[in-house]
């Protein structure tokens, strides 16, 4: 037998359906030692199971409820590395469409963002593709969409500054640009920063993108060669993303975590978050509010 912990997180404003998805799980648990993270938002159940944790039936349980559940072996909860994606996980917004916008063709390269995202096609060809729309573009929009459109995903900078402060590394891999990946990891805190640059010529975007692309190998790589720097064993990382392209590092991270994901990516990750924010991947550690660090 193994111990696990099935950690309950509700969507903000949900502690009716938290209290619902615990009383559902107590039943099916049987007696599990139950132990309150943050009163109304999460709360951790643990028990002894084979095999598991019987985690597909407990999630079915509570399937239809807003909240997202998390079953775990206790063991080497709290990762010492994780590594992100930037475009729909870190920050709200996808950046290369947003400077699309500006550019006047926002509606084309969202299409083609969204079916690579959606492992509907190869990301390289798909970031060429949409670099190639940018070309000609003044290197000054880039700035005046990072000022202007980009916004951190609520929770991402109490998420980096904790798992900091009890001394953890965070790296920030995107398939996206350093001209948003450098700003965006600097201001969230992250401890490395890795992604595509764009080509520039006198001032303006070539349409070209330098290679190697990063992309869903790169980031697999960035978190092995992570883990192997540190000396961690797989179990002490986590990675986090939203799209086909995260697949490859959830799969081989300790924890991998499909946050408000694509279906491809959560059909094969070991978390879910459907509801709540990024300080979900705290109390999957087992952190408590009280333990969270303000960015």
């Amino acid at each position: 037998m193994t111990e696990f912990v099935a950690t309950l997180i509700a969507a903000p404003g949900n502690d009716a359906g938290l209290t619902a998805a615990l009383a559902a799980l107590t039943d099916a648990l049987g007696a599990p030692r139950i132990d309150w993270l943050a009163e109304g938002e999460a709360v951790d159940l643990a028990f002894e199971a084979a095999g598991d944790g019987n985690a597909p039936a407990l999630s079915r349980l509570v399937a239809a409820m807003p909240v997202d559940l998390v079953v775990q072996p206790a063991a080497h909860r709290r990762k010492k590395l994780l590594v992100a994606d930037m475009d729909s996980t870190m920050i709200g917004q996808e950046c290369i469409d947003e400077v699309a916008d500006f550019a006047g063709f926002k509606a084309e390269v969202a299409a083609l963002t969204e079916r690579a995202m959606a492992g509907e096609i190869a990301f390289a060809p798909a970031l060429h593709e949409r670099a190639a729309l940018l070309a000609g573009l003044s290197i000054k929009t880039l700035g005046k969409v990072l000022a202007e459109r980009i916004t951190p995903m609520p929770g991402a900078g109490t998420l980096i500054a904790t798992m900091r402060a009890h001394g953890a590394t965070s790296l920030l891999v995107s398939g996206g640009f350093t001209a948003f990946a450098e700003a965006v990891g600097a201001m969230i805190g992250f401890d490395g920063v890795e992604a595509n640059r764009l080509l520039v010529e006198n001032g303006r975007l070539t349409g070209k993108v330098a290679e190697p692309v990063v992309g869903p190998e790169a980031k697999r790589t960035a978190l092995e060669r992570g883990a192997a720097r540190l000396g961690l064993a797989r179990e002490q990382t986590m990675a986090v993303g939203d799209g086909a392209n995260d697949i490859a590092m959830v799969e081989v991270a300790g924890l991998g975590v499909a946050y408000h994901a694509k279906p491809k990516l959560a059909a094969i990750a070991a978390a879910r978050v459907d509801h709540a924010d990024l300080t979900a991947l705290l109390y999957m550690q087992g952190y408590r509010r009280s333990d969270f660090v303000t960015a």
